[in-house]
């Protein structure tokens, strides 16, 4: 099947966002950056997309809270046990709702890696929310309940990942780590890059992981952590 060709039943509201936030422009080259832990109650920007759940608003790295994306290389089934990009489809979603729209969140606090946690906002609408509704992110009940509601009725109209069998994002992250560490001096999985977009560095389960050829000679590092890659300066890599 081909990968632009993603066998979806979004929901009439998520499809009419979708159309009127689409532009497709090139990266910004700005490096984001981290909030402090104290950092401003109201983030706004322009907004650049990493994932299905993170983008970058100015110059600030956001995490979307309460929800998980699949990630970009992930891939789900429909009823019928077709595979289709459903990583894929997700970033695509995210980039229809915020890539260079003024966005505004509501900063809830930073996670474990010191990215910021926010609840995003273009034109009033809550990006988590059309995501989980669209079917393309779980309600990350780990943290947080705000879109069980939500993710029920996706689930009930077999929407996105809800049309067949679905490994949780998380799954899929432990799973991706857990193959990639076996081969990755002392399980420190994390490709460290250096490139002529400065440093940048890949998690296993991101589509150019694999295609990143590890030369400590020129600079490139491996990392045990995203946190440990963020205070040496790299910076996450977007996933499209």
């Amino acid at each position: 099947m081909p990968e632009s060709s993603f066998p979806l039943r979004l929901s009439r509201t998520c499809l009419r966002a979708g159309a009127l936030f689409l532009l497709s422009v090139p990266p910004i080259a700005a490096i984001a950056t981290t909030a402090p832990e104290n950092g401003p109650a109201i983030i706004t920007g322009l907004g650049r997309v990493v994932d299905g759940d993170t983008l970058d608003v100015g110059d600030i790295r956001v995490r979307l809270e309460g929800i998980d994306a699949p990630e970009t290389a992930q891939t789900c089934q429909t009823a019928s046990g077709e595979t289709w990009p459903c990583g894929k489809a997700a970033t695509a979603l995210m980039r229809k709702l915020a890539e260079r729209q003024d966005v505004a969140c509501d900063r809830t606090g930073t996670d474990r890696y010191h990215r910021t946690l926010a609840t995003c906002f273009v034109d009033g609408i809550d990006i988590g929310e059309a995501m989980v509704r669209a079917g393309l992110a779980w309600a990350f009940v780990r943290y947080s309940t705000v879109y069980v509601a939500t993710e029920a009725q996706a689930r009930k109209g077999n929407i996105g990942v809800w049309q067949g069998p679905a490994e949780a994002p998380w799954d899929f992250r432990r799973n991706e780590w857990q193959v990639a560490e076996v081969a990755a001096p002392k399980g420190c999985a994390i490709k460290g890059n250096v490139s002529s977009h400065g440093r940048i560095y890949h998690m296993p389960w991101d589509p150019w992981y694999d295609k990143v050829k590890m030369d400590e000679r020129r600079g490139k590092r491996w990392f045990c952590s995203e946190g440990e890659a963020a205070a040496a300066g790299w910076r996450r890599a977007a996933s499209y």
